[in-house]
């Protein structure tokens, strides 16, 4: 195949080509942008810090060491043990999920992220990026410590082979750390008849990684609850991509510099979810909520409208494929046919956490290579030839991609069936001048939990040893009534801190 110049580009003309480009410069018919040369003091993309910081951050440590364990590439923490990789084109991914020695989920992972962007230049309007393509794991560099995860986490080295004889390794690409949210997992105060207080702190443990993918930063969280619940969560922060700005470039997002367009884009990443509930065979189950009108038992002429639950079962992958805006029941379950203690189905619930922008439309050429975004959630029958929503090969040839994942929805039955949960996340974003020099975090974060409904007989961290309980005929400031008084004396030394090193630029091509 041989390449050719269709039209040359400059600061909104098109021009048939070089000379054509030259001959109006010449003849002194093109408007000229003469860029300044970036000063210190106008490079509005540095992120050193303008002055040091005086004080110190807020630390967080365990007072007796770690509560959880890693072993080679396994976790155990309070009730949950799972097993933990790193696929060099998808990034991280658990395996083997238990609860209490119970198989909760066999596979969580990420499968794909992509953005699809706008400008009135043209290489922004053409922009579509398959970031698996790339190598998502294979972009998880050393994270710093005290950054971008707590100093005192527990840091695992990966390896990848890719594009190479011998493996690379990447020093500190995973972090595992108990935290504590500041926020109850569950509390409440009583002054009626009974005065008492009850709570638990919200520890939790969370497994990161990073992946850098040519101007953005995705920071994948998997995070476990001690009340069963499982949350996946992704940040994005990092550069914007941009266009030069000229003519009607508001149309295609915000003015953040004298000659810089921040384009707008949305964000999609897919993960996919093998739940085993109860084991292998589960079906889906939808609940949600209607009012009806009654009149009162005691006063016909009163007439109340009071919620009632809807209830369906979905038995097919056709009625299991939600796209992106359509109505879906509030309440989504893998239910099994087992019975918890008050004789409902012991279910899992899946509950998204996303405000994605519009998907492609299905008339693009390029829309089959990435049609799982068309989906916030797919839930199709578990098959061996279907293992990842995507490939890295359909950046190649987008308009024949490697694998379709529509054709993975085929209306099968999905009655107690072993199913595979493909869940979309994402977010719009128009970027401001407060993505300069970088988008941060706060606010850009989407994902979904894991919810256990109906699974247990009760909330499982009632069993909690973290718990705090006393009552107004209690001294709570008594350590043997109140393990929250012992704090003062049991946590008031400063543990003593490995030094701080970072290797994260060794090996590395600078381009």
């Amino acid at each position: 195949s041989h390449s050719r110049i269709e039209k040359v580009f400059y600061n909104g003309i098109y021009f048939n080509n070089m000379s054509h480009l030259e001959e109006m410069y010449v003849l002194g018919n093109l408007n000229v942008v003469k860029i300044k040369k970036v000063t210190p003091e106008t490079n509005i993309a540095s992120l050193k810090p303008p002055r040091a910081s005086t004080t110190a951050i807020p630390l967080q440590y365990e007072p007796h060491g770690p509560r959880y364990s890693v072993r080679n590439n396994q976790v155990i923490f309070q009730s949950w043990s799972f097993a933990f990789g790193i696929s060099v084109n998808t990034g991280l991914r658990l395996f083997d999920i238990r609860f209490k020695g119970e198989r909760i989920v066999y596979e969580l992972s990420l499968q794909e992220a992509i953005s699809v962007y706008g400008s009135n230049a043209p290489g922004g309007m053409l922009t579509r990026y398959m970031d698996g393509s790339f190598g998502i794991g294979r972009f998880a560099f050393e994270m710093v410590k005290g950054v971008d995860c707590p100093y005192t986490a527990t840091y695992v080295d990966t390896y990848h082979l890719m594009e190479s004889e011998k493996s690379q390794k990447l020093k500190n690409s995973i972090c595992i750390f108990e935290q504590n949210s500041g926020l109850p997992l569950r509390r409440h105060y009583s002054s009626f008849h009974y005065m008492y207080y009850g709570g638990l702190p919200n520890t939790v443990l969370v497994i990161r990684s990073i992946s850098t993918l040519g101007n953005y930063d995705y920071v994948f969280d998997f995070i476990f609850y001690s009340n069963g619940a499982i949350e996946s969560k992704v940040h994005a922060t990092g550069y914007i991509t941009s266009s030069f700005f000229f003519a009607d470039g508001t149309k295609y997002g915000n003015r953040v510099g004298e000659n810089t367009l921040g384009t707008i884009h949305t964000h999609f990443i897919n993960y996919k979810v093998d739940l085993d509930v109860g084991g292998t065979k589960n079906s889906v189950v939808g609940h949600d909520m209607t009012y009806e009108m009654v009149e009162a038992p005691w006063n016909s002429n009163l007439k109340i409208q009071r919620p009632k639950i809807n209830r369906v079962i979905l038995d097919s992958e056709n009625q299991t494929a939600f796209q992106l805006h359509a109505a879906m029941p509030r309440y989504i379950q893998f239910a099994s046919d087992q019975k918890n203690k008050w004789g409902h189905e012991r279910s899992y619930r899946i509950q998204i956490v996303s405000f994605a922008g519009d998907y492609l439309p299905e008339a693009s050429p390029v829309e089959k290579a990435m049609n799982w975004a068309r989906y916030k959630l797919a839930i199709t029958k578990r098959k061996d030839e279907e293992p990842q929503s995507g490939s890295a090969y359909n950046q190649n040839d987008p308009w024949t991609p490697s694998v379709r994942f529509s054709d993975f929805i085929d209306n099968e039955s999905v009655k107690n069936e072993d199913l595979v949960a493909w869940i979309t996340t994402g977010f719009l974003h128009i970027p401001h001048a407060e993505d300069i020099p970088n988008t941060v975090t706060a606010g850009n974060a989407v994902g979904f939990y894991l919810r256990p409904y109906n699974y247990f007989n009760e909330d499982p961290s009632i069993h909690s040893r973290d718990g705090v309980y006393f009552t107004s005929n209690q001294d709570s400031e008594k350590c043997d009534i109140n393990q929250a008084a012992c704090v003062s004396k049991t946590a008031a030394c400063v543990p003593k801190l490995p030094p701080f090193t970072y290797d994260g630029f060794e090996n590395m091509l600078n381009l």
